[in-house]
Parts: C-alpha cells; structure tokens; sequence
C-alpha cells in the first residue's frame, strides 16, 4: 500500500507552525528571563545573597527589641529554617516535568493550580514583593545616602531626603538597561560582597560599643495594644529580611540543563552557600545589636551606631552598593513580565526602544513613590506580611502538595501543614502593625519635605 504524497496544505501548515515557533525562539532569545542560560553555580550563590541579605538584616535588632528574647530567637531560627525547606521544594520543582523548565514562578503556579488560577493566584503576590522591594530600596538607597553625606560633612547645609532618592534612581536609569540575569552579574556580586560587609559592620560595631548604660529589654510601647501591633510590626520585618523565593525560578532558569546533569544540582549548591551567608549575616546583627543597644535600638542598627563616623559612613556606602544590585536582581522579573505581555499579548515588536522606555518609566514610577512614602520601617512590616509571607513561606508548600500529593499524615504532609500555618499567622498579623505604624508617621508627615 502506497504512502501518501505530503499536500501544499501539509507543507503550508507545517512552514506555519516552523515559522511560529521560530518566531517564540526570537521573543524568548529577547526577554530578559530566558535569554542566557550560561550561568555557573557560583552565581545561584550570590544572586541569592544579593536578593535575600537587603536592607531588611538593618531592621532586625529593631524587630527583636518588638519580639523580645524568646520569640525573638525562635522566629529568626525558625524562618531561616522554613524558607531554606521551601526554597528547596522550589528548586526541586523547576524540572519536574522532563523536557520542561518553569523559568518563571507563575508558570510553576499555573502547573499546579491551572493555566488561569495560577496567573491570579502567583502574578498579584509576585508583583506586590518585586515592586514593593524596588519601592522600599529606593527609600533605603536615598537614606543611606543621606546619611553618608550627613556623617561626612556636619557643617554641610541639610538636602532633603528627596533629592537622595532622585541621586540613588539615577544609576537604575541607567543600570536597568543590561538586558538579563547573567548580564548584571557583575553588580550581583559586588552587592552580595556589600551585604556581608554592612552586615559584619554593624555587628562588629555594635559589639565595639558594648553593652549601652541603662540598658533595657523590655517592651518598648507603654500599652498593650502598642505591644502587640508592634509585636505584629516586627513578624513583617522577619518576613521580609526572607524574600529571595520570589526571584529563584528565575535565577536558576539562568543555570545550563540537561537531562544527565540537571541545573538543580548547582543550583542548590549556590543555595546552600547563599543561606551560610546569610546565617552569618541575620543572626550576629539581630542578637548582637539588640543586646548591646536593646529596646532604644533603631529601626536602621546603623543609625543607633554614631561612631566611629568614617566606619558609618563606609558602611552606609555599602549599603547604597548593595540595594543597587539587589533592585536589579528584583526589577528583572518585573521587566520579564512587562516586555512578555507586551510582545506576546500586544504584539509590539521586541526593539531596544521598547525596552528603553518600560524600563525607565518603570524606575520612575518606583523612585516617585518612594519619594512619596518614605516611611521605612512601616513598608517593611506591611509589604513583609502582605505577600512576602505567602510567597517565601507557604505558597510553595501548596504546590508540592497540589504537584506531589505525598501521602496523608506522612512527614512531607505534616512539614508542608506546618509551614503552611506558620505563613498565614505571619501573613494575616505582621500587615496590621506594619498599616497601624505607616498611618502614625503619617499624622506628622509632609509630603516632599
């Protein structure tokens, strides 16, 4: 029996379908996600510091002095401990599907929840953390920059905070047109360097300085509804310093892959290494600087620390340094998101002019609204709770079990539960003192001052 001879239709529709996905291979060349995938594990190893060590470690003495000793202690071990378990289940996740990679954390959301409800479900979250992070550093690059130039030149005339965060939004503007992960590589580890810089800075500073006279432990707030808001406060600014999940798919979408040698293998290594540095970082600057300054620490540990004034204001400099890389690490999953809807779903033609104006128009909207609500140590506790407890804590836990279905009142099902009600609580409490501290700075607030 003879085969039959390929119709014009047949080959028109497979010069269709050729030409189709020959154009996604142009798009997905372009965006910044998927465009380079020659990444080594050492740059799992301080993307991740970069995104995980922010500004948030700074806050830390200030959240122990709302937590107290033994709350205080349990919940930074415990999250340390948590988000490392979640982030491996995220890790473990990326390829689970032969032949597939979730580069990107709503596209494991979709997988496990359905092409629609995993975009409503992953997008908002995801959003609230990268943009609320860009918003935050923006504030944090500006203060620290003020207080650089503060410490520096005493007799200098005072600069509003404003003008600050319009200098620290000038180097996005320039820095958020390296097209990819790979390509900012170089600032990553200039930053992740910063962090543990400040971060052994601040301890060592503070343990230099010893124990403060009259020093107490205590709570700070004279009532007790004041007690437990900031008690609420505090769990947000934990949940914060933990924020890196929301950028892993991402990074590890960067590691090259193949069936015999997975990129889970040096990804998790980078992890690994990332989460000893961060051990050495979070846990010295929160007991050593609530122990030496305790409940009059301040919301920043590197302004409780007035001297010696050149090794605050290095320190603040690497600060500055640091936010810098850590925005980029979290502004590319913004950029992948706008220039994909814009090119897949609007059909604008992917041009470097296209991504010269999303990007910068992207900068600016985050630099006007940090100018516009610099309220740093609110932000942290609202946005902390809000979605970064949701995404760093439980959401992966929901998808394992949604992807896995390990069995009832097993282990991996009683780990994952656990976390689970772990994440709500801090979701549910840490926003309500994070929204009660923003509306109390608000009352004596002026806007651009």
């Amino acid at each position: 029996m003879g085969t039959q001879a390929p119709t014009d239709q047949d080959s028109y529709a497979r010069s269709e379908i050729d030409e189709k996905l020959a154009k996604q291979k142009a798009i997905d060349d372009w965006l910044p996600i998927t465009s380079s995938r020659n990444a080594k594990w050492w740059y799992s190893a301080f993307h991740n510091v970069t995104a995980m060590v922010g500004a948030g470690v700074l806050s830390l003495p200030y959240a122990m002095s709302e937590l107290g000793w033994g709350p205080g202690v349990a919940i930074l071990v415990l999250s340390w401990i948590i988000t490392l378990y979640t982030l491996w289940q995220m890790v473990e996740m990326h390829e689970m599907v032969p032949g597939k990679r979730f580069d990107r954390y709503h596209e494991l959301g979709q997988h496990a929840f359905g092409e629609k409800l995993g975009l409503y479900i992953v997008v908002p979250q995801q959003l609230i953390v990268e943009v609320g992070v860009n918003i935050v550093y923006m504030v944090t690059g500006g203060t620290s920059l003020q207080k650089v130039h503060d410490t520096v030149c005493t007799d200098c005339k005072h600069i509003k905070l404003t003008y600050f965060i319009m200098i620290f939004a000038s180097v996005h503007f320039v820095l958020s047109h390296l097209p990819n992960l790979n390509a900012i590589s170089g600032v990553s580890l200039a930053a992740a360097v910063m962090s543990l810089s400040y971060s052994t800075i601040a301890w060592a500073a503070s343990l230099n300085k010893g124990v403060q006279q009259d020093v107490q432990y205590g709570y700070k707030a004279k009532s007790t509804t004041g007690t437990v808001f900031n008690f609420f406060n505090a769990l947000g600014d934990v949940a914060f310093a933990y924020a890196g999940h929301n950028v892993v798919l991402e990074i590890q979408a960067t590691i090259p892959s193949t069936p015999e040698k997975p990129s889970k293998g040096p990804m998790w290594r980078g992890v690994v290494v990332a989460y000893i540095v961060v051990a050495l970082c979070y846990f010295p600057v929160a007991l050593i600087g609530y122990w030496m300054f305790g409940n009059a620490v301040e919301d920043n540990i590197l302004i409780s620390l007035e001297k010696p004034k050149w090794l605050i204001a290095t320190a603040n400099m690497f600060v500055v340094i640091h936010v810098i890389g850590s925005y980029q690490i979290y502004a590319m999953p913004v950029f992948d998101m706008i220039e994909t809807v814009l090119v897949k779903k609007l059909n604008f033609r992917p041009t470097s002019t296209l991504r010269f104006i999303t990007r910068n128009v992207y900068v600016a909207f985050t630099m006007f609204v940090g100018i516009t609500f610099p309220f740093f140590g609110g932000l942290l506790g609202f946005f902390g709770g809000f979605a970064f407890a949701p995404t760093t804590y439980f959401l992966p836990c929901i998808m394992w079990l949604a992807i896995y279905k390990p069995r009832r009142f097993g282990l991996s099902w009683w780990t994952n539960w656990i976390c689970i009600f772990f994440g709500l609580c801090l979701m549910i409490l840490s926003p309500i003192g994070g929204l009660r501290s923003i509306v109390i700075k608000a009352k004596t607030y002026q806007f651009y001052s």
